[in-house]
């Protein structure tokens, strides 16, 4: 058996204006700069790792019409992170309790990437 380990994950997204996109993942999502240099902009909130890459040429993810997420987020205590997140203006769809055991609500940033957060609603 492989005693290979994943020990995390971190999301690397391209924007078309860093500045704008790092100040709406810190001003509205509460994330913290890690590192900024040379059109990178990396930033972190607990256990999630977001790195921003300015490509100014590149269609948004607004602009491509997907309805892909990049990332399904695991959180405790989703309700204060909804209403935090409402707050701010943040642009949520409804938090909603899904059959396959999880509390759950979808966000998109101001660029059209799409993440989901959720937490475990199931009782054992």
């Amino acid at each position: 058996m492989s005693k290979a380990k994943i020990t995390g994950t971190r999301y690397v997204l391209a924007v078309k204006d860093l500045e704008k996109s790092a100040s709406f993942y810190q001003k509205k999502l509460g994330f913290k700069t890690w590192w900024s240099g040379d059109g990178w902009h990396f930033l972190k909130r607990d256990k999630c790792l977001v790195m921003l890459g300015e490509c100014p040429d590149d269609m948004s993810a607004h602009e491509t019409n997907n309805h892909s997420y990049f990332a399904y987020i695991d959180v405790e205590n989703i309700d204060d992170l909804y209403r935090e997140l409402a707050q701010k203006s943040v642009d949520l769809g409804q938090i909603q309790d899904q059959p396959w055991g999880q509390r759950e609500f979808p966000l998109t940033t101001i660029d059209g990437h799409r993440m989901m957060f959720g937490q475990d609603i199931t009782t054992d």
